[in-house]
């Protein structure tokens, strides 16, 4: 289904805002499409931003905003913006808590970008890769989160905005986001998804072990090289 509104696209460098910004240019073509990145100084910074340029290369994407929001190491509380903090190591599952690898509140600020920035373009649309159904449990991935937030939008814009919040991975698993990328022809191989690396993947923080898992669960293999793949051995 065709869409002939504008969108913005939430990319940040990792396999589900990969799949997230294909299925945005699907529907609303190429020409109709804005790519936003965000940098939070997190542990592959650098890595991310590489991943980022590369997909918006890849897909023939040339509106871009990148932005750094300096200020998540000043507020700390995850192991993604503080070195202080450990990542942990396999560790997928142990526990029904939330990992130290959550960002307070994170997803918030990103969408303050991306809207800021669609309200400008007089885009309709907004697109954020949040998968809540096979995820680490972050709270701000699921999806009254979204809900609530797109009362924040319609609230808090000019009369005349109007701005969707599109989060079409949200209910889906990793396999299957990894089929559909597929299908789609999404640059997988060049998306990064480790919370420590950024020469060759960890292989053993969360994220790292649920693309892992869902790669072989696809019986695909998975495009990026690791230090240690444990996941996949299991």
């Amino acid at each position: 289904m065709s869409d002939s509104r504008k969108a913005v696209v939430l990319l940040s460098g990792g396999m589900d805002s990969c799949v997230c910004a294909a299925m945005a240019l699907a529907r609303h073509g190429g020409g109709n499409v804005g790519l936003v990145h965000a940098s939070y100084v997190q542990r592959t910074e650098e890595r991310e931003r590489r991943a980022f340029t590369e997909i918006a290369d890849f897909l023939g994407v040339s509106e871009r905003l990148m932005v750094r929001l300096d200020h998540f190491r000043a507020i700390g509380g995850s192991a993604l913006t503080d070195e202080r903090i450990a990542v942990p190591e396999n560790e997928l599952g142990a526990a029904n808590t939330i990992p130290v690898t959550y960002v307070p509140f994170r997803n918030a600020h990103f969408l303050s970008v991306a809207v800021s920035w669609a309200e400008a373009l007089g885009a309709g649309a907004i697109y954020i890769g949040a998968v809540a159904e096979d995820s680490s449990g972050y709270p701000d991935c699921r999806p009254e989160y979204y809900r609530v937030f797109q009362e924040l939008i319609r609230a808090g814009t000019k009369p005349e905005t109007e701005i969707e919040i599109v989060t079409p991975v949200i209910g889906m698993k990793k396999v299957e986001i990894i089929r559909r990328g597929i299908e789609l022809g999404a640059p997988l191989h060049l998306t990064w998804s480790c919370y420590q690396g950024e020469d060759l993947a960890c292989g053993v923080c969360d994220s790292c072990a649920l693309r892992l898992r869902a790669f072989a669960e696809a019986g695909v293999v998975d495009p990026i090289s690791y230090r240690r793949a444990v996941a996949a051995e299991r």
